[in-house]
């Protein structure tokens, strides 16, 4: 009697387990790094902002992954997306000395690589081999600053790159290497476009959101589709045309 009440408990339990509906798996959720680095990534009101940071918002909505945003300093920022398995950080020049070292998703966008002179000098490069010998301004850990190191160019770096048109009209240095969107009106915005002029644009590349070799390929996957479809459906032109008149804050006195 006693065996078959608990035959008959068994049996209850069993089926109402496999009657039962499987939880919802938990949504992706990733840890994002970035860098003030306006129009691209900055705050506005206390909140991260700007074109990549809109298309990454973006994305990661299409996807349905759950995300959190730190600004930190690009060192940071790019340390945390190699050692943290759930981190990614943008906006990453993908060079290839870092290709095995991420898994990338995008591009986030398309980056000019500029010397930048005072305009008082009317320095003439006609070849990025023009620059060799003068102190060209780069910041640390950038892709910039290793591309021109490698070659053999004199670089003085710095930790924020928005020190460098400074250190540049002060005669610090020579030129700035200086990452610019094709029509960027990022020196007017700033109020340095009549001392600081384009003199050689050396480099194009992409730039993309570069995830820890941890975050699953499916996630990524996930994400690279999204992005296509931005680009695709004139989304990521939308963003950009939001930032058309951006001016940065006036400083405070």
């Amino acid at each position: 009697m006693l065996l078959n009440r608990f035959i008959g408990v068994v049996l209850t339990v069993a089926a109402g387990l496999a009657g039962a509906t499987p939880a919802p798996a938990a949504k992706p959720r990733l840890y994002l790094t970035t860098e003030l680095s306006a129009p691209s990534s900055m705050l506005d009101g206390g909140r991260v902002a700007g074109i990549a940071t809109d298309k990454v918002r973006e994305a990661m909505q299409r996807a349905g992954v759950d995300y959190t945003i730190a600004i930190l300093p690009w060192k940071r920022a790019y340390n945390a997306a190699l050692q943290r398995r759930d981190a990614c950080v943008y906006s990453t020049t993908r060079t290839p000395e870092r290709e095995a070292l991420f898994k990338w998703v995008g591009p986030t966008d398309i980056a000019q690589w500029v010397l930048m002179g005072r305009a008082d000098r009317r320095l003439q490069l006609r070849s990025l081999e023009d620059a060799r010998g003068l102190r060209i301004g780069t910041y640390n850990g950038d892709a910039r600053d290793a591309y021109l190191r490698t070659r053999g160019f004199t670089v003085d770096a710095t930790s924020n790159d928005l020190a460098n048109p400074e250190k540049l009209l002060l005669g610090r240095i020579d030129l700035w290497a200086a990452s610019m969107r094709s029509g960027s009106t990022v020196l007017a915005r700033l109020g340095y476009d009549k001392q600081v002029v384009p003199l050689l644009v050396f480099n194009e590349t992409g730039v993309y959101l570069a995830c820890n070799r941890g975050v699953p390929d499916e996630v990524v996957a996930r994400l690279n589709a999204a992005f296509d479809g931005i680009a695709r459906d004139g989304t990521g032109r939308r963003i950009e045309r939001g930032y058309e008149n951006w001016v940065p804050p006036a400083p405070r006195p």
